[in-house]
């Protein structure tokens, strides 16, 4: 069984273990780890905000700098304790412009979604040490079936708007285009509550060291792609004022 987050998955902690004498994974080295990250994140992301509303060349440099060292991280974990600072500085760069765009149109709105997706990552990190979220089987279908229904309608859109049409599900502010908003937010979410269990995994069967790294890699894209998420909900709900 697959995590919805796609870097993250079962086979790969089955696959990558740790030698004998080596030391191994743990849940708070990781959590460690992501600390780093998200460190490193905000620093770009700071750079980036302070450059102006519309910094479109470090938007870019960014997004396809991350892309590429996203896949090269998914190809070769061991290479993670690099690569893994390497995408969280370049996505910071990604955030801080989309953030500075969305600040200037909605004043106030990046604060609320920090503060929604951390609270949402503290909320559901709680329910699930407490053991009343649990990733069964059929949440995990489900988690999974779900995220790849978003990225199927996501990729569909993206082939149309080189056509220069849109899908006014993704993009409107009606009831139905936030309603798909909550949704997709909501999947986001509970892809956390997937990466918390295959982490808790990795721990328990010995993954090598360096896959704290990569562990809290797959973790960031999962809080990135959510953070984006709510900034579109709550622009949407702007509109609607």
């Amino acid at each position: 069984m697959r995590s919805g987050n796609p870097v993250l998955s079962e086979d790969i902690f089955r696959r990558e273990r740790a030698l004998r004498g080596t030391e191994s994974m743990t849940i708070a080295g990781t959590v460690n780890k992501t600390a780093l990250l998200f460190a490193v994140l905000f620093v770009t992301a700071t750079f980036t905000w302070n450059q102006g509303p519309a910094p479109w060349g470090l938007i870019l440099v960014g997004a396809l700098g991350g892309l590429v060292v996203a896949l090269v991280t998914v190809w070769k974990k061991t290479w993670a304790p690099l690569t893994a600072p390497i995408y969280a500085a370049l996505e910071g760069l990604v955030l801080g412009g989309i953030s500075a765009l969305f600040e200037s149109a909605y004043p106030g709105i990046v604060s609320q979604a920090v503060f929604l997706t951390f609270g949402t990552l503290a909320a559901l990190l709680i329910a699930y040490r407490s053991g009343w979220i649990k990733a069964t089987e059929n949440f995990k279908l489900g988690v999974v079936a779900a995220t790849g229904g978003i990225f199927f309608v996501y990729l569909i859109n993206f082939i149309l708007s080189i056509f220069g049409v849109s899908i006014p599900l993704i993009h409107g502010s009606g009831i139905f285009g936030i309603l798909f908003s909550v949704f997709v937010v909501v999947v986001a979410a509970l892809n956390l509550v997937l990466d918390f269990d295959f982490i808790e995994q990795g721990a328990e069967q010995g993954a090598p060291k360096y896959m704290e790294w990569y562990a809290a890699f797959g973790l960031m894209v999962t809080l990135v792609w959510l953070y984006l998420e709510v900034l579109r909900l709550l622009s949407k709900l702007q509109q609607r004022r």
